[in-house]
């Protein structure tokens, strides 16, 4: 096991040298990147900002839990500058053991909303991702269907599918709940959801909207994204034909996930790695990040052809921090009702 891990981290080693076109050596001014996102779309953010500063990007890209282990690992000899981490109690889990440092930056406390950012300005929100309801209308009534409550509806007993309990994003939804209506109420809903659901649960969203668009299912709960991805043909053309099928709701207000930057505490290029938050915070830069993963930025709407066909949203107060606040909670009650 040992060995494994040894070279595991010597590819993600690899995986950090080989993304880069300027040698280990270089004098130049540089900001290294440990990514928790997996997006080649992401290489032209990066190049865009080296092109309007001379600051040289290098960066991996891996598992964020992977990440936070390694740079526990790696201490004061990472080589890690900006720390980039999608979901909301993965991004509380590195703040809480510590991996970032304050940073003092008036234009992200001003461009950054109060709900997607740590209020120690220690990580800031950067892309915006939406937990959704999708159904399939030749299976369900989709008019009875707005919120994530109308899921516990008796008559769709049989025809709800889930991802499984170890899904972030599901983690995350209950969480939500919990910060919006206490443990209490949050666990009627979970035994009135969990009631409805068709076993077995789903390791993926995109095999649950396969489902739900098949007919297996007839309501799912995902990430916009997802769905988007298979509209635009991204895996194929079948898929393509599946996600035609389903019908995609939106909450309102709904509930809001993000992707994150902080500054490592050991970071060695500390005013180039708040430059690149900086920039990707920015309309320019989040909207570079999100609208060709299907995302959207910061504040606008997404101007993704796909995702604006959804329609607007009003997101709901929950803040980021309280996301990742009550998630170990809402591992526990999703335990409790049977959420396998």
């Amino acid at each position: 096991m040992q060995k494994l891990k040894r070279l595991f981290y010597s590819a993600l080693t690899l995986t950090f040298l080989f993304n880069t076109n300027i040698p280990v050596n270089s004098t130049e001014k540089e900001v290294k990147v440990y990514s928790g996102r997996h997006y080649n779309t992401d290489k032209e953010v990066y190049q865009k900002f080296q092109e309007q500063t001379g600051i040289k990007v290098r960066y991996i890209e891996t598992d964020g839990k992977a990440i936070i282990e390694r740079l526990k690992r790696e201490g004061k000899n990472s080589q890690a500058d900006l720390v980039i981490l999608v979901d909301a109690a993965i991004i509380e889990n590195a703040s809480k053991a510590n991996l970032f440092q304050k940073i003092n930056s008036n234009f992200l406390e001003n461009s950054v909303p109060n709900n997607l950012r740590d209020p120690r300005n220690k990580w800031f929100g950067l892309t915006r991702r939406l937990r959704v309801i999708i159904s399939n209308p030749d299976i369900v009534d989709i008019t009875k269907i707005k919120n994530f409550e109308d899921l516990t509806n008796p008559s769709f007993k049989g025809k709800v599918c889930l991802r499984n309990r170890k899904s972030p994003y599901n983690q995350s939804l209950v969480s939500n709940q919990i910060a919006k209506k206490g443990v209490g109420q949050t666990k009627i809903w979970l035994k009135g959801l969990i009631s409805n659901v068709s076993t077995p649960y789903f390791s993926g969203d995109s095999s649950l909207i396969r489902a739900v668009g098949l007919g297996t299912c007839g309501i799912g709960i995902v990430n916009h994204y997802y769905v988007a991805r298979m509209l635009d043909g991204v895996k194929g053309p079948r898929d393509a034909s599946l996600a035609e099928k389903i019908k995609l709701i939106i909450p309102n207000p709904a509930h809001v996930n993000i992707t994150a930057g902080g500054v490592y505490k050991y970071a060695e290029n500390k005013t180039e790695a708040i430059k690149l938050l900086e920039y990707l915070a920015s309309s320019e830069g989040s909207q570079g990040l999100a609208n060709k993963t299907y995302e959207h930025p910061l504040k606008e709407s997404s101007q993704n052809r796909i995702v604006s066909k959804f329609g607007d949203f009003t997101p709901d107060n929950v803040t980021i921090k309280e996301l990742g606040k009550f998630n170990s909670k809402a591992i526990e009650i999703m335990k409790e009702v049977g959420w396998n």
